[in-house]
């Protein structure tokens, strides 16, 4: 007698309420860790646990050279304080002033910075991208809280190029 394989139905999510069968879960899953695999379909007692693991996003984030310097934007509203030069962001993300939250800055208000030096980071999806200054300036002002939000072009430092 041949045994006839039974087509794959589509796989149903279950909520996992027992710990025995929560443990069973997890130690498949650190098997699939340890071996690199990408998928364990594991089936017992009528009971069928099917595990996928996707691949990390991988997104290159292009930042030009000269992204993110330059002048005030003319077309700035009325009410939006000037600055003269500014540095802007190159990238979404969340704007940090130093190399960790606790951490001192990588600069203060008034300092005078060599082209090349790091002045903040920006995280976007859990990578850390330095700003470094493209040229030698005076940071006048930090004009974004620490831990915040930042689309590209939006400010972040007004500066005096010396």
């Amino acid at each position: 007698m041949a045994k006839t394989k039974k087509p794959m139905s589509k796989p149903k999510a279950v909520a996992v309420k027992d710990s025995a069968t929560l443990s069973e879960v997890k130690q498949l899953y650190k098997f699939m860790q340890d071996n690199n695999l990408g998928t364990l379909d594991y089936e017992e007692k009528g009971t069928r646990i099917m595990l996928v693991r996707m691949p990390p996003a991988q997104v290159a984030v292009p930042v030009a050279a000269g992204a993110g310097f330059g002048a005030a934007q003319n077309n700035a509203s009325p009410a939006a304080p000037q600055y003269g030069e500014t540095i802007k962001s190159p990238l979404m993300g969340i704007f940090f002033r130093g190399s960790s939250p606790s951490a001192p800055p990588f600069i203060k208000e008034g300092e005078k910075v060599k082209a090349g030096t790091p002045i903040c980071l920006i995280e976007a999806m859990k990578v850390f991208n330095e700003v470094k200054a493209q040229y030698d300036c005076v940071i006048k002002k930090v004009l974004v809280d620490n831990g915040q939000p930042v689309k590209p072009g939006d400010l972040l430092f007004a500066i005096e190029r010396v």
